[in-house]
């Protein structure tokens, strides 16, 4: 990417004003895909004199014309300062990004069921080790617990303080990592005895949602298109991705589970999974596991699909939902 500077046509005017100049691109009511090239110019609308021009987003240099291959999917503020006349001018617009692939669309086959307690509200759910963990929600009712997923059986458990709404959990470093809902703190617990060690804040994403890692970086939802990336050590907000499709973002993002370079993503009141990729944010595929909730006991409360974890020793995910009382080991079929 290089800096781009060039010379419109030249006018006399000496009162020169900031909104005198508009960036122009080639988007399409602000949207491109990421397999086009993104064309700037400016629109010097009184034909002033001018010297130069850069361009850039988010800090980096763009040239008047960028391949958006490398680029995340989402938002960018696209910044212009113009030189004229011994000014600079700073002015903006903005444009989002899509995928250039629509995403595709997988199957599953059922392997095996097994017991799953019906009574948890079921935010967040992940093998380490041979062990299952789970992470359950609603006020005065939140627990963290190791089960045993052949059986259902509760091996240990630990409840939350009636004031916080429990959500997603990832395991790394034989630590576990437990989101809260609104209250905007996470906790850190031993993953051999469930001991709490400590806690931490979240930056700008204002709730938690989901968490998944890749044993290098901890990925955290927080119900909107924003995947964050959390620092492993500080636990602080790094970076972020935002999740869209070829036609738009998709939001409520929530439980998460790293599988094989990917995240899987239920999104909230959707019986499906997306699998985004994490560098970009591009929705990669969907799977529709919604006859899965037909073969539950139906009842009153019960709740929308929500867990999934990945078993690295039967390269299987296991699924449930919230107040489900079944767990379901599946193979993804292309």
């Amino acid at each position: 990417m290089f800096l781009c500077g060039f010379v419109l046509s030249c006018g006399s005017g000496v009162d020169i004003k900031k909104n005198d100049f508009v960036v122009k691109t080639n988007t399409k009511k602000g949207h491109i895909l990421n397999n086009e090239v993104l064309n700037l110019s400016i629109d010097n609308k009184k034909s002033h004199k001018i010297d130069s021009v850069a361009f850039s987003t988010e800090g980096n240099k763009l040239g008047a014309s960028t391949n958006l291959a490398a680029y995340k999917l989402g938002k960018h503020t696209i910044d212009a300062t113009v030189y004229s006349n011994g000014k600079a001018f700073n002015i903006n617009t903005n444009i989002t990004v899509l995928s250039s692939k629509a995403p595709k669309i997988y199957k599953y086959k059922l392997l095996n069921t097994y017991p799953h307690d019906i009574t948890s509200y079921t935010q967040g759910l992940e093998f380490y080790k041979g062990h299952l963990y789970e992470s359950t929600g609603l006020y005065k009712k939140s627990k963290l617990r190791q089960v045993n997923y052949k059986t259902g059986a509760v091996i240990k458990n630990v409840d939350l303080n009636d004031s916080y709404f429990g959500e997603g959990l990832t395991v790394l470093n034989n630590n576990i990592y437990q989101l809260t809902w609104e209250s905007g703190l996470g906790f850190v617990y031993d993953v051999t005895t469930l001991e709490k060690k400590n806690s931490f804040k979240y930056g700008k994403s204002k709730e938690g949602w989901g968490l998944c890692n890749n044993g290098k970086t901890i990925f955290k939802s927080d119900g909107t298109e924003k995947i964050w990336s959390l620092n492993t050590t500080s636990l602080t907000e790094d970076d972020h991705i935002e999740v869209y499709t070829n036609k738009g973002k998709i939001i409520g993002i929530n439980e998460m589970e790293w599988v094989n370079g990917s995240i899987y993503a239920n999104r909230y009141q959707k019986d499906g999974v997306a699998i985004i990729n994490p560098k970009n944010g591009t929705v990669d595929g969907v799977i529709d596991f919604s006859p899965l909730k037909k073969l539950v006991t139906q009842h009153d409360e019960l709740d929308v699909l929500n867990g999934i974890a990945y078993n690295p020793t039967t390269k299987t995910l296991f699924i449930t939902g919230k107040l489900w009382d079944k767990l379901f080991e599946v193979q993804i079929l292309d």
